[in-house]
């Protein structure tokens, strides 16, 4: 997997709506921070325009990220929100401009349908805060954003939990939105099924739903294959009648494999959203005393 350059100060960023409507209030926030982060804004030209759901039409939306793809000057490409909207554009760009000067792209949530096309095509991306979260994203949580730009990427140590299995094992990164990543199953963006980490996260799905789509990926073959399994938040669920939650649903999905399972991940639709590099080489080593998350 190709890793981005990391930025400088000074470096150009866009910004882009790729998905839901956003606020002008909450884009020149976010420009303040980037502006106190040493680097330099570039708002799309459909940035907060307006078409039904969606922050602007497909055209619009597909030009302001052709435009972040292939301009020479971005250096990091910043989604506002996630929402819905990505899938009806994301086999419209082209990506041939970008893959010669690749740039780090970031956001989370309908963003995993962007990130999964990137590792598709081989290159990692930011899962992390976007300007729509960054008024509820933790201190600590977009300070670390900002190391991962520049370059300072630590590893994570986290506190064990009941449900993890232990187990030591490298592989690549890939993920993020639990119900994006069910959509995308056998389409022509998919993420890669065999010999990878995955990382889930979800919010506001009812639990019935979160077992339907764990035992529809059992039923394809999705989870037997993987060389571990990373589980971030899982916020706002509905349906608690439902007799089990989130992580018991998961935890009994994935029981009859042997790879190791870490609960617990700080990311996701949560204030303590912590980035990770999708497609990015990992060391996930789970044991007695917690587990560690080694970028390589």
């Amino acid at each position: 997997m190709l890793r981005p350059s990391y930025l400088q100060s000074g470096d150009h960023v866009a910004l882009i709506s790729p998905a839901g409507i956003i606020s002008p209030e909450v884009v020149n926030y976010a420009t303040e921070i980037l502006h106190s982060w040493g680097l330099v804004p570039l708002v799309g030209k459909h940035v907060t325009s307006q078409c039904g759901y969606f922050a602007g039409t497909d055209e619009e939306r597909l030009e302001d990220f052709q435009w972040a793809l292939d301009s020479e000057d971005v250096r990091a490409i910043l989604c506002t929100r996630g929402g819905y909207g990505c899938m009806r554009i994301v086999e419209k760009a082209d990506y041939s401009c970008f893959q010669g000067n690749p740039k780090w792209l970031v956001g989370f949530s309908d963003i995993t349908v962007l990130h999964t096309k990137l590792t598709s095509l081989g290159i990692e991306s930011l899962h992390a805060p976007m300007p729509k979260s960054y008024q509820n994203t933790d201190n600590e949580a977009l300070e670390r954003l900002k190391q991962f730009l520049f370059g300072t990427v630590n590893s994570y140590t986290l506190p064990a939990h009941p449900f993890n299995r232990e187990g030591v094992v490298r592989a690549d990164l890939t993920g993020g939105n639990l119900c994006l990543l069910h959509c995308l199953r056998s389409s022509t963006v998919e993420y890669p099924q065999d010999e990878t980490i995955l990382f889930i996260e979800d919010v506001g799905e009812n639990l019935y739903a979160i077992d339907r789509m764990m035992q529809s990926f059992k039923l394809a073959g999705r989870l037997k294959n993987l060389q571990g399994l990373i589980v971030g938040g899982f916020s706002n669920m509905k349906g608690e009648n439902f007799g089990k939650n989130a992580y018991e649903i998961i935890r009994e999905a994935v029981e009859d494999y042997d790879y190791p399972v870490c609960f617990g991940f700080p990311a996701g639709h949560i204030p303590n959203n912590y980035p990770l590099i999708l497609g990015a080489s990992i060391e996930l080593t789970v044991d007695e005393n917690g587990s560690e998350i080694l970028f390589l």
